[in-house]
């Protein structure tokens, strides 16, 4: 499968001003497509959603095509996405409508792999209710999560159960719909970040066994803003809080005050640009087509990162925590005798942005006895290339020295 990484790098103004980024984990640099989809959506008649005026119809299908898109992305229904601001909203606002149903004496299972925006709402939500928190406990010598860690945790009274797809310390991605047939055989819900497991991975939610699914575009190229896909039927029995001549109708009932269509529609074009990115005949549908760009991105991330590996494996002094067989091209370094956050800056001043820190992961840092400082974190992007990886590694060998 042929990739140009060239082709792809032009598309990103912010990559002329030199920068070799490793912080996609954080928030990917955004594509021209994207930026033009933006603008052509404010340059136009734009008025609250509608059939009649011409404002009105290009707000109604800016929405439309968005749910769509989305649907696309997840393999999920156009009728289940709901938009939110963050990732970490999406998942308090459920939090807090699923926990109405809880009390005294049920469980919830987190699991310390996870960034804290899928520990917390349940952690707090559950203390509200009475509620039991277990948690599953990952590896941290190989960084998995067994499936058993979490199976061991179940019983009659578990409500929920919430585990990452991909951890965005270091890169772990558990085995999802082996969790998700236990969860469901408990009787229980199944809730999953994918905030960093949708920037590299072909997802289909059904697949996964994911009850409910969360992801932020900005992560793939798209603007600031969290989307949650889940079954439309399992929506229609949630009863959020909303204003009295506000819609009930599903997902809008989840979606408070006047969308941002600009943003909605940029997201699309994130989408659009990712399955341009593969090797699927133009005349494929959507979905088709990014089956085959996340192919085409795996292998292109995969190649780099066997590379980087290879190369810091020589590198003395260097720990390496990201080990599961099953990851994401994330790499959480520490180095013996030095700080990560030194080695942020020293990086930086060649202009090489691989952050420092634990990211929001606070149990996983911990857990691996890094504290709440982590380590340094070097993610690779579908716009990285070699050039990026020499002047990383010349970096922390110069840091090093």
């Amino acid at each position: 499968m042929t990739y140009d990484v060239s082709t792809v790098r032009a598309q990103f103004p912010a990559l002329r001003a030199g920068t070799a980024h490793f912080d996609g984990p954080g928030g990917t640099q955004t594509p021209a497509p994207v930026i033009a989809a933006f603008t052509e959506a404010l340059s136009r008649p734009l008025s609250i959603r509608g059939t009649t005026l011409p404002g009105e119809v290009h707000a109604e299908t800016l929405v439309g095509d968005f749910r769509q898109a989305l649907a696309d992305l997840l393999g999920a229904q156009p009728g289940g996405i709901v938009f939110g601001r963050s990732s970490t909203q999406l998942t308090y606002d459920i939090s807090r409508v699923l926990s109405q149903s809880w009390g005294p004496g049920d469980e919830v299972v987190v699991s310390r792999l996870d960034h804290d925006a899928n520990i917390r709402p349940w952690v707090q939500a559950a203390g509200r209710a009475g509620a039991v928190v277990r948690w599953a406990e990952f590896d941290p010598a190989t960084g998995e999560l067994p499936t058993e860690a979490v199976g061991a945790l179940l019983g009659e009274r578990t409500r929920l159960v919430a585990v990452t797809g991909a951890s965005n310390l270091i890169g772990t991605r558990p085995d999802l719909p082996a969790i998700a047939e236990l969860v469901h055989r408990a009787g229980a819900l199944f809730h999953v970040d994918g905030v960093h497991l949708t920037a590299h991975d072909f997802v289909d939610v059904e697949r996964l066994g994911a009850d409910f699914f969360v992801c932020s575009p900005y992560k793939f190229f798209g603007p600031h803003h969290g989307v949650l896909a889940a079954r439309p039927e399992l929506l229609e029995t949630l009863r959020p809080d909303k204003l009295v001549p506000s819609t009930d109708a599903v997902p809008e009932r989840f979606e408070l005050g006047t969308l941002p269509y600009e943003v909605l529609a940029a997201t699309r074009a994130a989408v659009d640009f990712i399955a341009d990115l593969g090797s699927g005949p133009a005349a494929a549908g959507r979905r088709e087509r990014l089956r085959s760009a996340y192919a085409a991105i795996g292998a292109h991330e995969s190649a780099l990162l066997e590379t980087l590996g290879k190369a810091l494996a020589g590198v003395g002094g260097v720990t390496v925590h990201s080990r599961a067989a099953e990851r994401t091209p994330t790499l959480l370094l520490t180095f013996e005798g030095r700080d990560a956050s030194d080695a942020y800056r020293f990086l930086a001043r060649s202009g090489v942005h691989a952050p420092a820190g634990s990211f929001y992961a606070l149990e996983a840092s911990r857990h691996l006895g890094l504290g709440d400082d982590g380590g340094l974190r070097v993610g690779l992007s579908p716009y990285n290339d070699t050039d990026d990886i020499e002047r990383l590694l010349r970096g922390l060998t110069e840091f090093l020295g």
